[in-house]
């Protein structure tokens, strides 16, 4: 690793050795690898300033409390706890605390323990004839595919594996990503609806994020995590506001009297916005060989004691399902 140091280097080579790094953080080793500190330019001006020679050795100037994870025992409550203290470069150490990665917080948003697949099997019916010929999740949105939006997003929050289940002009998708490091093409045999074919996705992980791959957003999936796990819920769905406005005034009846007139009445609810978060036990409520949405699973899970919450999405969340969302997404794009 290029951002790392001998306990025994001088502060002058460190100082050196920080600008050709762009004034990255040095992590400070001792002769067997274990790791004995953290350094930075501003380590070294309060050190000099505290009257130490720019001859001595780092160990000197060095941090000596830094934070670290574990190999193996990655945490995304820790992930963000450092990035709220403005801390973005995380040492992971083994057991010996020895020195074996870094996490660059700069690079990722956060990294979630999750496997993330993407239903890109339907036919889009409503954007024909753009269709007719190339899967919806192929459509150019700013000079990118609407899924690859969505596979860089899922990317930044550190998720390195993700499934797409394809069916219609399913050679079309696999050739996409036959060069794209994390992502797998899963070939539907049948279609099985939103949640079904998650049959066909072998060795999944404990946490799912399950996903229309025709949906462009900002989600926060860490905020989204999060809430799913402090929760302790099988089920977390996604969910984005939505307004009905009544046009006309409505009538309060009550026994049979008119107490009342609301005029023009807006009626708020909260509308399933295609993105979901499960515990993998609950996968064993999909019934085989047969239609399934991800809408018989939440009924499924109520009706065998189970617990579905729901996170608000704030920010841009666009249905791709239309000409008029597919203009909308193309436009905010170009916006910036």
């Amino acid at each position: 690793m290029n951002n790392t140091i001998s306990i025994h280097t001088s502060v002058q080579e460190a100082l050196a050795k920080l600008e050709d790094l762009n004034f990255q953080t040095l992590f400070v080793l001792a002769d067997d690898g274990r790791m004995m500190g953290t350094l930075t330019d501003g380590d070294i001006r309060r050190g000099i300033m505290a009257g130490k020679g720019v001859n001595q050795t780092v160990e000197a100037f060095m941090h000596r409390s830094f934070r670290s994870v574990m190999e193996g025992e990655l945490d995304v409550e820790f992930l963000k706890a450092c990035r709220d203290k403005f801390i973005y470069i995380i040492p992971v150490l083994d057991a010996d605390g020895k020195l074996k990665d870094t996490i660059n917080l700069k690079e990722k948003k956060s990294i979630l323990p999750v496997d993330a697949v993407l239903m890109a099997g339907g036919q889009g019916k409503r954007l024909r004839p753009l269709t007719e010929t190339t899967p919806k999740p192929l459509l150019k949105v700013g000079g990118k595919a609407i899924i690859d939006h969505t596979v860089g997003r899922l990317k930044e929050y550190g998720i390195d594996r993700i499934c797409v289940t394809v069916n219609y002009l399913a050679d079309q998708m696999i050739a996409h990503f036959k060069d794209c490091p994390g992502v797998e093409c899963v070939q539907e045999q049948e279609f099985l609806g939103t949640i079904g074919s998650l049959r066909f996705v072998k060795d999944l992980a404990d946490e799912i994020l399950v996903m229309n791959s025709d949906i462009f957003t900002q989600i926060d999936f860490e905020a989204f995590y999060l809430q799913f796990r402090h929760s302790g819920a099988d089920m977390c769905i996604a969910t984005t506001p939505y307004d009905v406005t009544i046009p006309y005034g409505i009538m309060d009846f009550r026994n049979g009297q008119v107490k009342g007139i609301k005029e023009k009445p807006v009626f708020n609810y909260y509308a399933n916005a295609g993105i979901y978060l499960i515990k993998k036990s609950a996968l064993n409520l999909i019934p085989e060989g047969r239609v399934f949405d991800a809408t018989d699973l939440v009924n499924a899970l109520a009706a065998n004691g189970g617990k579905v919450v729901h996170f608000p999405i704030n920010g841009i969340w666009i249905d791709i399902g239309s000409f008029e969302e597919y203009q909308k997404a193309c436009e905010l794009v170009a916006r910036g």
